[in-house]
C-alpha cells in the first residue's frame, strides 16, 4: 500500500493549484488600443493629415484602436471559429440558397458599416460626423486600426467602397439613381452592399479568357455562366464583366454589368450560389461560385472598355490590400514584442536574447516600412483626386508597389511572429495561426506577384514612365530632409538613381523579364527607406525612422557577403535604440547613419 503523499508534495501542490504555471504562459495584446500603441501612426497621421482633420478625427482613430484590441478582436476570434453556412433550398424545397452567419460576424458588420461607415466616407459626408468626405489618408488609417483585429470583413468593406465609385464614375444617371442610394445608406438593416466578381474557371489572370456571356433579351441584358471565386458570395450588387453576344475575343470584348441580388419587385435574380469555399484563410467571410443562369444585369459605361473601368477597381483594390497587409504586420509585431518581454526562457526574458532581438528587428522594419509606404500613397490619392497630374503619376506606381511587396512581406513577418510565441503561436486559440493563414491571400487577391511585378515594370515604368515622376519626388524629399547627415542622404541618393535605372533597364528589353520582381522589390525598398528618413527629419516626429531606413539600405539594397557577419557595432547600438520603445532626437543617432 502507498504512502500518503505529503503536503509538500509536487502532485499535491498542483493538485490544489489547477493554475500553477500559467502565469508563465506570455500574455496576447488583448485589451491594447492599437492606435495608443502605435507612435509611427500617430506621428506620420499628423505629417499626412490636415491639422484640423488630424484634431477631428483623432478621437475616432483611439476610439477604432481600442475596438480592435478589444471587442472587434474578440468577435473576430468568434468569426473565424463560426464560419458562414450555405443553404441550398428553403423547407419548401425553393432554391432560395442564403447564406447564415454567426453573430459576432453580424456584431463586426454593425461596427464597420453603421458605427464607422467605411463604406460611404470617402463618397460623402457624414461619416464620423464629418461634413465632407474623409480624405484618403484617414480612410486607409482606419482601414489598417480594423484590419489589426479583423481581416476577412475587410473584403466586403472595400468591395462595397470601390463598387460605389465605378457606378459613380461610370454608370448612367438612371443607374446611379437606383443602386447609390441603397449602397451609401448607413443603415445595416436596408444598405446594400457590393462585390466584385471577376475571376472565372476559365479565366483568373488571363482575364481575357473569361467564358461569362450577356444576351441582350427585350432590352434588358441576362447573363449565362460561371464565376469561380467570388468574395462575398450574397452581395446585394456585384460588378462582373461578361462578353455581349457577337463582341470580339480577348479583353477588348468584355463589358462592365452590375448584377442585382434581387430585382426591383423583390423576387430573386436567376443566378445561384453553388458552394462556398473551404478557404485557408478569411474564414469569416464567404466566397463562393456563381451560376448564372439568365440574371438580369445592367451595362455599366462603355461596353468596349470593361476591363479597363473594371481596373479601376482593381487598383483601388490593391491599394486597400496593401494596407491590410501593413495592418496584418503591425499586429505581428505587437504580439511579438508583447511576447518577447513577457516570456522568460534560461532565467531571462527573450527580449534580451542576440538573436531573438534580430528576429524582432526582421518583422518590425517591413511593417515600418509599409506603413510609410500606405500613407504616401493615400496622399497622392487625395491630391490626385484634386487634380494633382504628378500625384495620378505617383500614385499609379505607388499602387502596385504596395501591393507587391507589402502582400509578400506580411507572409514571412506572420510566420516570425508564430515563432516568438513558439509552440503556442500553432495553436488556433491564438491569433498567429490566423493571421498566418491570411496572410497568404495577400499574393493572390487582385493579382499574383508576378503579375503585379509585371505591371510595375512594363506598364508603370515601362509604358508610363511614372517612376520619373516618383524619383522627383523622392529627390525633393531629400533636398528638403536638411538635418538628415549629408553622407547618408547622398546613399539614398545615389541608390534611387542606381534603381531606377535597374527598373529602366529591366522593362526595355524583353529578355530581362525574370528580373521584374528584382526591380519592382528595390523599387519598393528605395522608396520607402526615402520616405522614413525624410520622416525621421520632420520637426517633433520619431527619428527612430531613419535607423529603419538605414536598415533597409543595408540588408535589402547592398551587397552582402553570406559568408561573412555582416552586423555591425553600429547595428547593435541601433537595435537597443529601436526596442527600447522611447522617442529619440534625430542628433541623438546621428552617428549610426553614416
Amino acid at each position: 500500500m502507498h504512502a500518503p503523499l505529503s503536503d509538500k508534495s509536487p502532485g499535491t501542490a498542483a493538485a490544489q493549484d489547477p493554475n500553477r504555471g500559467a502565469g508563465t504562459i506570455a500574455p496576447d495584446c488583448a485589451g491594447q488600443n492599437f492606435y495608443a500603441v502605435d507612435r509611427g501612426l500617430r506621428d506620420l497621421l499628423r505629417l499626412y493629415l490636415a491639422p484640423d482633420d488630424f484634431q477631428r478625427l483623432e478621437p475616432h482613430f483611439d476610439r477604432l484602436g481600442a475596438l480592435a484590441g478589444g471587442r472587434l478582436d474578440e468577435l473576430a476570434r468568434a468569426a473565424d471559429k463560426h464560419p458562414p453556412v450555405l443553404h441550398a433550398r428553403d423547407r419548401f424545397g425553393r432554391d432560395e440558397d442564403w447564406i447564415d452567419y454567426h453573430s459576432s460576424y453580424r456584431d463586426m458588420e454593425q461596427i464597420a458599416f453603421g458605427d464607422f461607415q467605411f463604406h460611404a466616407m470617402s463618397h460623402r459626408a457624414g461619416a464620423l460626423e464629418l461634413d465632407r468626405p474623409l480624405p484618403a489618408v484617414a480612410k486607409y488609417a482606419l482601414q489598417y486600426l480594423f484590419v489589426q483585429a479583423e481581416f476577412g470583413l475587410m473584403c466586403p468593406i472595400s468591395v462595397t467602397d470601390t463598387s460605389i465609385h465605378l457606378i459613380r464614375k461610370f454608370a448612367s444617371a438612371e443607374l446611379q439613381e437606383y443602386l447609390l442610394p441603397k449602397m451609401l445608406s448607413g443603415d445595416v438593416a436596408t444598405m446594400w452592399k457590393g462585390t466584385q466578381f471577376m475571376t472565372a474557371r476559365a479565366g483568373g489572370s488571363d482575364v481575357g479568357t473569361i467564358e461569362t456571356t450577356a444576351r441582350s433579351v427585350d432590352g434588358e441584358w441576362r447573363l449565362y455562366g460561371d464565376k469561380w471565386f467570388c468574395s462575398h458570395a450574397d452581395a446585394d450588387v456585384a460588378l462582373l464583366l461578361a462578353r455581349p453576344e457577337g463582341a470580339p475575343s480577348g479583353t477588348r470584348g468584355l463589358a462592365l454589368f452590375a448584377l442585382p441580388r434581387r430585382l426591383k419587385d423583390g423576387s430573386r435574380n436567376a443566378y445561384r450560389i453553388v458552394r462556398l469555399k473551404d478557404k485557408l484563410g478569411t474564414r469569416s467571410m464567404a466566397s463562393g461560385e456563381i451560376l448564372l443562369e439568365g440574371a438580369l444585369a445592367y451595362l455599366v459605361g462603355d461596353a468596349s472598355r470593361g476591363l479597363k473601368q473594371m481596373m479601376e477597381q482593381v487598383n483601388l483594390s490593391r491599394l486597400s490590400h496593401g494596407v491590410r497587409a501593413s495592418a496584418m504586420m503591425r499586429r505581428c509585431v505587437n504580439e511579438a514584442m508583447v511576447c518577447a518581454r513577457s516570456r522568460v526562457a534560461f532565467g531571462k526574458t527573450i527580449i534580451e536574447y542576440p538573436l531573438l532581438r534580430r528576429q524582432l528587428l526582421k518583422i518590425t522594419v517591413p511593417s515600418e516600412q509599409s506603413l510609410s509606404m500606405f500613407l504616401f500613397a493615400a496622399s497622392a490619392m487625395d491630391r490626385a483626386n484634386a487634380g494633382d497630374k504628378e500625384a495620378e503619376s505617383l500614385l499609379r506606381i505607388l499602387t502596385p508597389l504596395l501591393k507587391f511587396r507589402a502582400c509578400r512581406d506580411n507572409i514571412p513577418v506572420a510566420t516570425g511572429a508564430m515563432e516568438v510565441r513558439g509552440g503556442n503561436g500553432y495553436i488556433e486559440e491564438w491569433v498567429q495561426a490566423r493571421l498566418i493563414r491570411d496572410a497568404h491571400i495577400g499574393v493572390l487577391w487582385e493579382g499574383t506577384s508576378n503579375i503585379n511585378a509585371l505591371d510595375i515594370i512594363t506598364r508603370a515604368v515601362g509604358k508610363s514612365f511614372a517612376h520619373k515622376a516618383l524619383q522627383a519626388a523622392l529627390v525633393e524629399l531629400l533636398d528638403q530632409s536638411f538635418s538628415i547627415p549629408f553622407a547618408f542622404s547622398d546613399r539614398l541618393r545615389q541608390t534611387l538613381d542606381r534603381v531606377a535605372a535597374f527598373a529602366d533597364r529591366v522593362a526595355a528589353e524583353a529578355a530581362l523579364e525574370g528580373h521584374a520582381r528584382q526591380a519592382a522589390s528595390a523599387l519598393y525598398h528605395i522608396t520607402s527607406a526615402i520616405l522614413m528618413a525624410s520622416e525621421a527629419a520632420r520637426p517633433g516626429a520619431d527619428a527612430r525612422r531613419a535607423l529603419y531606413a538605414r536598415l533597409v539600405l543595408e540588408h535589402r539594397l547592398s551587397v552582402q557577403d553570406p559568408l561573412a557577419p555582416n552586423e555591425a557595432a553600429w547595428e547593435r547600438e541601433a537595435a537597443e535604440v529601436l526596442l527600447a520603445e522611447r522617442c529619440v532626437e534625430l542628433n541623438e543617432i546621428e552617428k549610426l547613419l553614416i
